[in-house]
């Protein structure tokens, strides 16, 4: 099953606005139903080809999304002199604006929370207790599904590509220690819009970690970028899931799956809200190519690192860097100095 994607129109370039690149062709996105027997062929040709696809049949109870939007949307009503109290981000708790601390900056504000059983944050212990009574536990709630439905994706591609055994990789985000994250991003709504122009609310990036699990409102906004650069709108549906490659994941299939880059565009007078679950390793665990998959380590195109070195040099860069570069055997040209 798949959805048709319309290319978005093109649009002027500044520091401030977006500046795609557009082909006139329509694009398909994968629709992948959990509960298909196929599931797991139609996941990795998925990951291969645009390395993001969209899930349904994922058995997440409908009342359960409704509840945490709720919740999220009192938490972005509450006084600005209340949502401070949570901040700022560092990375966890609330921010606004601004988008880690390298400067860049959206028409966003957002809270990450930290998805350890044991919070270790008191930004996001200062969340909840800005928030609603019921926050707390609907975001627990939802992020035990979030966990479950990236177990069930990692399961499906390790069995389709035989990897042994089978829960190599949705053990490293059902132990304890995997080091998880929640993030809810809200975009306010306009007073006036610019039809010429859409400002970014959150700048192109790939996700770090395995895999993240998205889902948002009824809102338009987000796009991919394709293989040849062409970035293309993803239509919203508040009732399913997208799966999104993460730069971990392209790592230990070295290269076969592709980190997807993404971002959000608002030019709109309805607000945006999304819920995006990462699913990471353990701090400690080693990232390599699966020797499964590449048997020898001369055929390996990244180094090894552990997981918590990856994260450091994430959050040291800019939004949109090419964060792996760092972490390749050998880069495909030289780099000079300016």
């Amino acid at each position: 099953m798949v959805v048709l994607l319309q290319p978005e129109p093109v649009t002027l370039n500044s520091q401030v606005y977006a500046n795609p690149k557009c082909k006139p062709s329509p694009v398909l996105i994968p629709v992948v139903n959990l509960t298909d027997q196929n599931a797991k062929t139609q996941i990795v040709k998925a990951c291969e080809e645009l390395g993001f696809f969209k899930v349904v049949h994922h058995g997440v109870q409908p009342e359960l999304l409704t509840r945490l939007e709720e919740e999220a949307i009192k938490f972005f009503a509450l006084p600005q002199s209340h949502k401070d109290k949570a901040g700022p981000a560092d990375p966890f708790g609330y921010g606004s604006k601004r988008i880690g601390p390298n400067g860049d900056v959206g028409w966003i504000e957002y809270i990450l929370l930290n998805a350890n059983s044991d919070p270790t944050s008191t930004k996001t212990a200062a969340v909840f207790q800005q928030a609603h009574a019921s926050f707390r536990e609907t975001v627990e709630v939802y992020m035990e599904e979030m966990k479950d439905i990236s177990r069930k994706v990692l399961e499906m591609v390790a069995e389709e590509l035989k990897i042994e055994p089978k829960e190599k990789l949705s053990k490293l985000v059902k132990v304890k220690e995997s080091d998880s994250c929640l993030r809810m991003n809200h975009y306010p709504e306009k007073e006036e819009t610019r039809p010429d122009k859409d400002e970014v609310g959150f700048g192109e990036h790939t996700d770090p970690q395995l895999v993240s699990v998205l889902r948002s409102n009824d809102t338009e906004g987000l796009q991919i970028c394709l293989k040849d650069g062409t970035w293309v709108d993803v239509p919203p549906d508040h009732s399913s899931f997208f799966v999104i490659v993460g730069d971990t994941l392209q790592v230990m299939t070295n290269g076969r799956f592709k980190s997807v880059k993404h971002r959000v565009l608002t030019n709109t007078k309805r607000s945006r809200l999304s819920m995006i679950y990462f699913a990471g390793p353990p701090l400690t665990e080693k990232i390599a190519p699966l020797s499964c998959l590449v048997p020898m380590q001369e055929d390996w195109l990244y180094k090894e690192f552990t997981w918590s070195q990856y994260k450091s040099a994430a959050y040291r860069s800019k939004l949109g860097d090419y964060r792996l570069g760092l972490f390749e055997k050998q880069l495909p040209f030289s780099i000079s100095s300016v």
